[in-house]
């Protein structure tokens, strides 16, 4: 496998993307920046998220570890507070420490802290005209300097906003709104304006290309365009179903002698992205990084597929403690609450697009157990759990899953972890 000569790192992690762009796809939606990337690079279709929420899914991509393990059960920012524990590895760190140039725009949401993330560097971020102005200004300070740099690139697009998507809707070549999604105007009208945030999107993705390039340093940097997981949309965000935790995953290496338009269909998870980093770079990955490089999958040699999956999600906008394995034939749900049925992540009241199933998901909860066919059921709506002819992969599963959540000491198994909010309130009751 070829040794990569210390590139920089170029990792674009947008929120809430899931794989609605066109080269997964999609053809309704305006993405030739990300689709370029792909042409160039190697893209990964089967690529997944440990948890279907911002700051638990980004925190696996930068340490490698499920959330339940490195500490980010929730939301880290204002009063939800979940962190990284005090001893845990981000990339940045491990890069920084390495002599990389570490730097992110201002929104990473992994850890609540700058020396946790492990940056030099702390850059202005937002929305994504903010962001690709201040990259492109760092990319031009980089030029011609010899320390490499890894460069965390977060855009709030096409997260919700307050009032829509804040992007001017598009809907150009029609809208692609997925089966699990009740087919109406108001549904249609959303994801006009989801597919706009996205167009916004990518028009400054190719803005920060285009200066890479500029600044001749396009040859010897390693571009990931990923995200942190699924649509915003119910049954996807927050949820533990295919739409919550699919992400595109994206990487073009000029250097890194991988063919151009390349596919890959093994399943991928992003808590194996930075040990397939560390191995290009030649380095040591951290001894209790729970994730797999899948460098040798680049490189064309022999690579053992994963054969399962694991996905999770215990804290977002309340406690909603669920597990999940997923095979190449089936998705197993183990809900710890009779919360409701999915989270709504539309951040308003009545949503615009609903489920199909469950059709009336405000009187719905979750059952304890949920088994899918993914074969002759890819949008999980049909729940064979209870389903006797099903029963043996049922049980293989629900042991599967037990013997993940023993081996990866998830605190769910002695009863649902307590919340930041809880140790504040605590804290104010006893006086503090």
């Amino acid at each position: 496998m070829a040794q990569l000569d210390r590139p920089n790192i170029l990792i674009f992690v947008p929120h809430d993307l899931g794989q609605h762009v066109g080269c997964y796809g999609v053809e309704t939606v305006h993405t030739p920046n990300i689709d370029g990337l792909a042409r160039d690079g190697v893209r990964f279709e089967r690529s997944f998220c440990t948890a279907p929420q911002c700051s638990p899914s980004r925190a696996s991509l930068f340490t490698s570890r499920y959330p339940h393990s490195n500490g980010v059960m929730g939301l880290t920012h204002a009063d939800f507070a979940w962190d990284l524990h005090d001893d845990e590895r981000h990339l940045g760190a491990i890069l920084r420490d390495a002599g990389y140039h570490t730097a992110c725009t201002g929104h990473p949401h992994e850890a609540r802290t700058r020396e946790l993330l492990g940056m030099t560097q702390m850059l202005p971020g937002g929305r994504a005209w903010n962001v690709s102005a201040t990259v492109t200004e760092f990319l031009e300070d980089r030029r011609g300097q010899d320390q490499p740099f890894f460069l965390e690139v977060c855009t709030i697009e096409p997260h919700r906003l307050r009032h829509g998507f804040g992007a001017e809707p598009d809907n150009t070549k029609g809208v692609t709104i997925p089966p699990f999604i009740y087919p109406e105007l108001s549904s249609e009208e959303d994801f006009a304006d989801f597919q706009g945030a996205i167009r916004l999107l990518d028009e400054h993705i190719g803005i920060i290309l285009s200066a890479l390039e500029r600044t001749g340093q396009a040859g010897n940097t390693l571009v990931i365009m990923t995200a942190d997981h699924g649509m915003p949309f119910p049954r996807a965000k927050c949820s533990l179903y295919d739409p919550g935790l699919e992400v595109p995953l994206i990487m073009r290496h000029p250097g890194g002698g991988w063919e151009p338009g390349t596919v890959h269909s093994e399943m991928i998870s992003n808590i194996d992205v930075m040990p397939t980093i560390l191995d290009l770079l030649g380095m040591d990955t951290p001894p209790n990084a729970q994730g797999l490089s899948f460098a040798p999958l680049l490189a064309g040699g022999q690579y053992e597929a994963r054969e399962r999956l694991f996905g999770e999600m215990t804290y977002h906008d309340y406690c909603d403690p669920r597990r999940c394995v997923r095979t190449e034939t089936h998705k197993l749900i183990v809900n710890f609450t009779t919360a409701p049925f999915f989270m709504n992540p539309s951040q308003t009241y009545r949503p615009k697009s609903v489920t199909r199933t469950p059709e009336e998901p405000a009187y719905a909860y979750h059952p304890p157990v949920e088994l899918y066919d993914l074969v002759s059921d890819p949008w999980e709506e049909t729940n064979l759990a209870e389903d006797d002819e099903h029963a043996p992969v049922r049980d293989q599963l629900l042991a599967a899953l037990h013997d993940w959540m023993v081996e990866t000491e998830d605190p769910l198994l002695n009863g649902i972890p307590d919340s930041p909010m809880h140790h504040m309130a605590m804290t104010a009751l006893r006086g503090g």
